[in-house]
């Protein structure tokens, strides 16, 4: 398996190496692909900030507004760009994944629009790794997904659909808002275990304890934030119960390493 992107690959990154990597541990290969925003409002710094080794962090890709390219580290190599994570038994999600930053102003900057041109980009980059690494759709996941509540990126207005139309992702329309029961912070009860087991079916690390705590509403607000981004606000109403429910059904069966 090639380092970098393959020769057919319709992305063309130059190298631009940062020394932030390592051995990723016990053999482990790329299985996963996590999703990230800069956060920052001058891509340039960002850039630096990923090579900087005073920061500790990296990630493999980072693709500017305009749509550009850059490899930072190896695919081989660990790059530190998830931090403590956990996805489906996975808590070393720097040794399995392939991270891609996303210049984007994020959250602190008012959630902007992803351009089209760098959207192209991350659609191409996104298919060509899913395609040569064999990685599952539930296995293409933003920041927030892998680090509920500690990390926001990349976003309620990242176009996951698009990436679904692409081939990339797993995605299901979301429900209809509609007034109904629901459940919040404090809740308790078979209902809570229910959906604690829904989540932690898909993916998601909670624990299964009937109670819906703050723990809970964090992975709630994580999953409405990839897969129900109309309203993120750790409520778990129909809609997000319903679009939830929908996941796990439509879920594609795993790609075979």
């Amino acid at each position: 398996m090639n380092a970098s992107l393959s020769p057919e690959s319709p992305v063309a990154a130059k190298v631009f190496p940062s020394p932030n990597h390592g051995e990723r541990k016990d053999g482990q290969r790329p299985n996963m692909l996590v999703l990230h925003y800069t956060g920052m409002p001058d891509e340039g710094e960002a850039l630096q900030w990923l090579c900087n080794p005073v920061s500790q962090v990296s990630a493999h890709y980072f693709v500017f507004g305009d749509g550009r390219v850059l490899q930072l580290v190896p695919e081989s190599r660990r790059a530190w760009h998830a931090g403590v994570s956990f996805w489906d038994g996975d808590a070393d999600i720097n040794s399995c994944s392939i991270g891609i930053e996303i210049a984007n102003l994020g959250h602190p900057g008012g959630l902007p629009a992803f351009p089209d041109a760098q959207m192209e980009s991350v659609t191409a980059l996104t298919k060509d790794l899913a395609s040569r690494w064999r990685i599952p759709a539930t296995r293409v996941l933003g920041h927030s997904d892998v680090a509920p509540g500690r990390k926001l990126d990349p976003g309620e207005v990242f176009p996951w659909e698009r990436l679904h139309r692409a081939g990339v992702g797993h995605w299901v329309p979301s429900a209809a808002m509609k007034d109904g029961r629901f459940f919040s912070r404090g809740d308790q009860g078979m209902p809570i275990e229910a959906l604690q087991a829904m989540l932690a079916m898909y993916g998601y690390g909670l624990k299964i304890t009937g109670v819906f705590d703050e723990n809970t509403e964090k992975v709630v607000a994580a999953f409405q934030r990839h897969f129900r981004p109309e309203r993120v606000d750790g409520v778990a109403d129909a809609s997000t119960i319903t679009t939830l429910r929908d996941l796990i059904a439509k879920r594609p069966a795993s790609v075979a390493a």
